[in-house]
């Protein structure tokens, strides 16, 4: 059957394994097991989820299990995942669990942990979850002397984490820009509107099957758009579970979380608060990412794929800020773990302190032309033990030489293979990402 864990939790399509309220049981029974030991006061664990069909039933599954090892369940109802990594920790709680399947059509879900200091299990403790819900154990023993947790429904935890936000990085002079958001349908669209007060509002409506439908950071065409209606200063587009953002600046021209990186940056290296002048992302960056940060004098460290990953290299080195170009940006003088909506309020923080238009800030970077060419692939294999695509990946990386690159890899959450590369025009890179693709295709393709 595989890993249960991927790149960002369990996730698959729901109802099938591994998204059965079977496992969500199994899955709650382990966190709790793992998260709260029997000496452990703080025997309570915050569950919440996003907007997606599925989520009730998972929800109800986890807080079951959960309950059965005789531990509370402090229940959100529908919060993003930083809400729930906030929680988390502001509230003393064991741990944390997020039932999303992030950018992904609603047809798939997922489960997210959290520890009680609001990180992502790393990938040792994810292993040792895994084993024991994989072996299944009855769970259900002297180890909680017969008793059973209960679920706690708490009103004032949108209002919690809305506060928390605005106390972190208020906005400057009651909010002046005028900004437009695009919420997905999903999670934030419960606690967005509170914190950016007076902000147009796209795609706050959500119905169980539209989050992330042609809406959100996956989708911001309809953000530019409005954008440009409304001659806004900037938008910004989450994801369903608000943990990434991308934004939009007045011109309509939209930026990821790499250019973002370089333009918060940049502000916190003159504010002085570049903790060890130095920012964190990941392989999938953009090479002008690294020339920026090299301009600004800014030491670059490049990890794996994952905003885990990102959060574990940041703690360290000392860093204060890293990311992914998906617009996951952790702040960790703020946030233990991805924040879109937090992402959002520096940078209109930078855009109120420097009296600088956003696409003058995104300047400071020069995006390489980049594309990113997604494979149904039917088996996983070692990309090197395929010859096929071996000889397509060097071709490409011998022609490009210095003025470009060349990343494939697997996704971590779903059954396809990503080519990404990079050179200097659109033809050429479409050029070998379309040789590579058709390689993969014929080799392991569905």
């Amino acid at each position: 059957m595989g890993r249960l864990f991927g790149t960002d939790g369990i996730r698959g399509i729901a109802n099938q394994y591994p998204m059965t309220a079977e496992m969500a049981m199994k899955t709650g029974k382990a966190a709790a097991r793992l998260l709260c030991r029997d000496n452990d006061p703080a025997k309570m664990i915050v569950v919440a989820k996003d907007t997606r069909l599925s989520g009730d039933m998972l929800a109800s599954a986890v807080c079951a299990g959960i309950c059965s090892m005789g531990v509370d369940v402090m229940l959100a109802d529908i919060l993003p995942t930083p809400g729930v990594a906030y929680l988390t920790v502001s509230g003393g709680a064991a741990g944390g669990i997020m039932i999303s399947a992030s950018h992904n059509p609603y047809t798939d879900n997922g489960i997210k942990i959290f520890n009680n200091k609001g990180h992502k299990l790393s990938r040792d403790l994810e292993e040792s979850l895994e084993k024991m819900i994989l072996d299944n154990p009855e769970t259900s023993d002297a180890s909680n002397n017969g008793h059973t947790g209960r679920v706690f429904h708490q009103q004032d935890l949108h209002d919690r984490y809305a506060a928390f936000l605005t106390d972190a990085l208020p906005l400057d002079d009651n909010n002046s820009l005028n900004l437009v958001l695009d919420c997905a349908n999903g999670a934030t669209y419960t606690v967005a509107p509170r914190v950016f007060a007076g902000a147009y509002v796209l795609h706050a409506a959500p119905d169980g099957t539209n989050i992330n439908n042609e809406c959100g950071s996956e989708h911001p065409e309809a953000l530019a758009a409005e954008v440009l209606a409304k001659k806004a200063d900037a938008g910004f587009a989450f994801d369903g579970d608000g943990d990434r953002v991308v934004a939009v600046d007045e011109t309509g021209m939209v930026l990821s979380g790499d250019r973002l990186l370089a333009l918060c940056a940049k502000f916190m290296k003159e504010a002085g608060t570049l903790a060890e002048n130095t920012v964190v992302s990941t392989v999938m960056s953009n090479i002008g990412l690294t020339r920026a940060l090299k301009e600004m004098g800014i030491a670059h460290v490049k990890t794996d794929v994952g905003d885990r990953h990102v959060l574990e290299k940041m703690i360290a080195c000392g860093a204060a800020i890293g990311g992914e170009d998906s617009g996951h940006m952790i702040f960790t003088d703020y946030q233990t773990t991805g924040d879109g909506m937090l992402t959002a309020l520096m940078v209109c923080r930078v855009m109120h302190r420097t009296q600088k238009p956003l696409s003058e800030l995104a300047a400071c970077m020069t995006l390489f032309p980049q594309t990113l060419v997604n494979i149904d692939v039917r088996e996983k294999p070692a990309i090197e033990s395929i010859p096929a695509i071996q000889q397509a990946i060097t071709a490409a990386e011998t022609a490009l030489g210095e003025a470009g690159r060349v990343l494939v890899r697997y996704s971590g959450t779903q059954a396809k293979c990503r080519v990404m590369v990079e050179g200097p025009s659109d033809e050429i890179i479409q050029e070998h990402a379309g040789t590579i693709a058709r390689a993969i295709k014929e080799t392991i393709g569905k």
